[in-house]
């Protein structure tokens, strides 16, 4: 379809699928010669006044020259965009390069004259933001640094347009005309623009799926069974409060009702809108269905088809045409392959998925990508909902499925400012965009707490039927990077939901200091072991003993909340023999009551439920009738400890807002979950304080930026990527104020001798073959040579031992003060961004992966804190009696680094090892530094959908 220009060919990466202000979709693209017929069309359809606007004078018509205009374009100095909604044009937007004069020309002049048009119809839903956002990128690309745009001052949507998008500008007024000048290079305000845009307009995505006035079945069975007659059903028992429809184009013509709901053969019969459609007919007809949507005007699909990406290449490319079809019609897909989605609120009361029941209403988002996780996980928030003092539920569930489009980030941007929504708990078996997932979560993780677990994390590969980016980091430098930004990374899903139910009902735990209490001095010290198995601060725990009533518990409850020692509250409890034992709603009502005087510390409740073997015992206390026994065989009062994380069915007064919602006290079955829980609530509680102030990357007055820039555009001269050599890497870092060592070459031993009189004594000798390079447990390195004897015979050593100088290729270094020996890397990962690694050298922390990590750039308060937290870092500040090291000074070295990775992309990898770090100061012995161009930084173009 597309045609060559006459300069340049086609620029297909200039093409992109964008969500607009009201949750629809487009696509945009280069205006070619192949459009003239669609641009006269577009341009009938655009009312006198827009016109107007755009031409500054009545201009009814295209003239023949006109097209010729806006349809050929050199995609350098003349380029057009046009956004598009089922192959036909709703906006358009072009600019012209300039020179000084203000005509036309060519490069090296850097800047163009920008106009849009935008069809009235389609006026207000941010087309003309997204296509100002893409043609700027366009023009960075083509080396135009700076638009300028003239508008009649009554154009007031335009001028808002270009004063709301965050650029550095100036407006003048002259000859009745506003004009606009502005620079395109992005600002910290036009990225924060743009991610308003980008969240707004994502989160409205969701929400028309969510929140829908009407939806189709399509392909409702005629008979019971199947997925269609099943997901029909369960739309209706769960009371959905919109209009529903069934659609099979199979069904007669005499059938007006299936079911009770009104039957169609096709969408396109339906009196009225449809605003999802869930999608249930096998493969091969799902493209004709989707058309058939699009024409009607549906905006959005569930699609719980298979036969997708999950089933091989076949499907794959059946679903890239899936998306592509569907995006053509501003349509949004969950799926294919998708279990479905959920929403408990009372005003939608929607279950389009396979889950038989509608899970209890509460404050808990879930997302899954794998239905059969998401049955587990709906399972087991409906088993273990039920808390001491009442019910959590579920506000909405996604479940994915291949998650062709609407992904974990998009569900993010809906949950981030969703009132009905307190938590959420994601399960990830891939994630498509690691450094957009990264930036929504420290966001969200803000706000409410994100606890996410991730399947696959071991297979090496993205489940069948995601498309992922690749990334060349471990998981475990994955999860730390997630935790850097808020998450909540547990392990399994019984931890996702353990975790889930704690932030759901409680408040967060000022801090790691633990109070105990309970009727089992056995689980009270288990629970104490938890503790510090954790890494909390418990306190000795309280006995109650096995005899303690509901009003015993009570009282202990409120002194421990009370205390100013302690931060929360666990509760353990097992079944009593006898009697006084505690009913179980007089013992919720018991803990309620005390929560309630100190709402601010969290309470949890680990109890032991013995099940028939407690009514056993409790039989076999005595062998003589007792007055008012009940007879073996009927039924007696309630067992004393009937499960508590099993709930009843929930209550009228259990459905309230979160603001009138009764505390709920969480109930685990075992010590050990419940700790991890509360151990899980404390990091992150630090995690929102230290979020709240996260510090500042520092300047350097002795940093040469320009100059560096200078010595890396000459070196990627030489090629497209290169490893520098050792004076090349010095100089490099020496222009950020990292300093190496300065290391020279022996090949003999009268070149060693030389090297050391020149450096200075004492000396190291060390041989920097790769298999023995920072390998001293190999004995490849010599220290403290003090004169030239002791050298010579080190060398005689080390040629005996490992061969001849030229495979060893050794080196003479001045000794360094002594001190820990740390290794400090930077690398850029194409999916996760800049990554800042930190860990001490040795075999030891490589093999147990003792090694912190932290997102680029990075502030002083992270730079503070990766270098504490490491499992290792008591050697640093003085274990066993050492002295402490110069912490300052290593910070300052990794906030350097992180400055060098962040001011010039063009350095993908960097490695300093080792930095000796001593009392007073650190040495970087050795380093190595790789140059590339530097990959795509999507996360700062405009944006995009996923391309597919």
């Amino acid at each position: 379809m597309q045609s060559a220009s006459d300069r340049h060919e086609y620029p297909a990466h200039w093409e992109a699928d964008v969500v607009l202000r009201d949750g629809g979709t487009a696509r945009i693209r280069p205006i070619t010669v192949d459009d003239a017929e669609r641009l006269v069309s577009f341009y009938e359809q655009v009312s006198d006044e827009s016109k107007y606007y755009r031409f500054f004078a009545p201009y009814p018509r295209l003239s023949a020259k006109d097209v010729h205009r806006f349809t050929h374009h050199d995609f350098v100095d003349r380029v057009g965009l046009a956004a598009t909604v089922g192959g036909e044009f709703i906006a358009t937007v072009r600019y012209d390069r300039i020179g000084a004069d203000g005509m036309p020309a060519s490069a090296p002049a850097d800047e163009a004259e920008v106009a849009f048009l935008v069809q009235d119809a389609h006026q207000g839903r941010g087309v003309a933001s997204a296509l100002l956002e893409h043609i700027g990128a366009v023009a960075r690309e083509r080396g135009i640094r700076r638009f300028a745009a003239e508008v009649l001052p009554a154009n007031t949507k335009m001028i808002k347009v270009f004063t709301d998008a965050g650029y550095t500008q100036q407006r003048s007024f002259e000859d009745g005309v506003v004009r606009l000048e502005f620079d395109l290079e992005p600002t910290d305000r036009s990225l924060a623009v743009q991610y308003a845009r980008e969240q707004r307009a994502e989160a409205r995505s969701v929400q028309r799926l969510l929140v829908p006035g009407s939806v189709a079945v399509i392909g409702t069975g005629r008979t019971p069974g199947g997925v269609g007659r099943s997901v029909l059903g369960n739309i209706r028992d769960a009371g959905y409060t919109g209009r529903l429809y069934a659609v099979n184009k199979a069904f007669g013509d005499d059938l007006k009702e299936l079911d009770g709901v009104p039957a169609h053969r096709s969408v396109r019969d339906i009196d009225g809108p449809v605003d999802l459609a869930v999608v249930a007919v096998p493969a091969e007809h799902v493209p004709d269905v989707v058309a058939e949507c699009g024409e009607h005007g549906v905006q959005g699909l569930v699609v719980v088809s298979a036969g997708y990406a999950e089933s091989g290449p076949d499907g794959r490319q059946r679903q890239r045409e899936l998306v592509r079809q569907a995006r053509a019609y501003g349509m949004r897909i969950i799926g294919p392959n998708a279990f479905g989605i959920i929403n408990t609120s009372t005003g939608v009361r929607l279950n389009a998925s396979l889950a038989p029941e509608m899970p209890r209403p509460g404050r808990i988002g879930l997302f899954a990508q794998s239905g059969a996780i998401g049955i587990a996980l709906l399972s087991r928030l409906y088993r273990r909902g039920g808390g001491v003092t009442g019910v959590t539920g579920v506000s909405t569930f996604v479940s994915s499925g291949n998650r062709a489009d609407v992904s974990g980030n998009d569900v993010l941007q809906y949950w981030y400012d969703d009132p009905d929504t307190d938590v959420v708990l994601m399960y990830l078996e891939s994630i498509g965009n690691p450094r957009k997932f990264t930036r929504l979560a420290r966001r969200t993780a803000a706000a409410k707490p994100l606890v996410v677990v991730q399947g696959a994390r071991h297979g090496g590969a993205a489940p069948q039927g995601h498309a992922v980016r690749a990334t060349r980091l471990p998981h475990a430098t994955v999860s730390a990077l997630l935790r850097q930004a808020g998450v909540i990374r547990v392990d399994t899903i019984t931890e996702l939901v353990d975790a889930g139910l704690l932030l759901a009902r409680q408040p967060l735990p000022a801090g790691p200091r633990v109070a105990i209490m309970g009727n089992s001095e056995s689980l009270g010290l288990l629970t104490y072991d938890a503790c510090l198995s954790e890494g909390l601060r418990p306190l000795p725990p309280l006995d109650l003993t096995t005899g303690a009533s509901a009003e015993d518990f009570r009282a202990a409850l409120a002194r421990a909340l009370a205390d100013e020692s302690c931060d929360a509250v666990v509760v353990t409890a097992i079944p009593a023999i006898g009697e006084v034992s505690p009913g179980d709603a007089e013992l919720a009502e018991a803990l309620r009551s005390a929560a309630e005087r100190v709402p601010g510390k969290p309470v949890l409740v680990v109890h032991v439920e013995l099940g028939g073997l407690a009514e056993a015992l409790s039989a076999a206390a005595s062998t003589a009738p007792q007055a008012g026994a009940t007879p073996p065989g009927r039924p007696g009062r309630s067992h004393p400890f009937r499960p508590l994380d099993v709930p009843a069915e929930p209550r009228p007064e259990d459905q309230q807002t979160a603001e009138h919602a009764p505390r709920l006290i969480p109930a685990y079955p075992a010590a050990e979950r419940a700790v991890r829980a509360l151990a899980e609530a404390v990091k992150y509680s630090q995690w929102r304080r230290e979020a709240a102030d996260p510090g500042k990357v520092p300047e350097y007055d002795d940093i040469d930026e320009r100059g560096a820039a200078r010595l890396i555009d000459g070196l990627l001269a030489r090629g497209q990527g290169l490893t520098l050599g050792t004076d090349e890497t010095a100089d490099l870092l020496g222009k950020y104020g990292v300093h190496v060592h300065r290391a020279l070459h022996a090949p003999t031993p009268d070149a060693a001798a030389d090297a050391a009189r020149t450096l200075g004594y004492p000396v190291a000798l060390k041989a920097t073959a790769p298999h023995l390079r920072h390998r001293a447990d190999l004995g490849g390195v010599r220290l403290d040579l003090a004169d030239e004897e002791q050298l010579r015979r080190a060398y005689t050593e080390l040629t005996t031992l490992f061969g001849k100088p030229e495979e060893l290729r050794p080196v003479v270094q001045r000794m360094a003060p002594r001190g820990v020996d740390t290794v400090v890397r930077a690398v850029i990962d194409p999916a996760a961004g800049a990554v800042l690694s930190f860990g001490l050298a040795g075999a030891a922390s490589q093999l147990l992966g003792d090694t912190a990590h932290r997102l680029i750039p990075v502030t002083d308060r992270e730079a503070t804190s990766i270098v504490r937290s490491i499992r290792t870092a008591p050697l640093l500040f003085g274990w066993r009696g050492s002295a402490p090291v110069d912490a300052p000074a290593l910070e300052e070295l990794l906030l350097r680094v992180s400055r060098l990775v962040d001011d010039h992309p063009e350095v993908v990898a960097v490695t300093l090892e080792p930095v000796v770090v001593a009392t007073h100061g650190l040495s970087v012995l050795g380093a190595s530094v790789r140059l590339a161009p530097p990959p795509a930084r999507d996360d700062l173009g405009p944006r995009t959908l996923p391309a597919y």
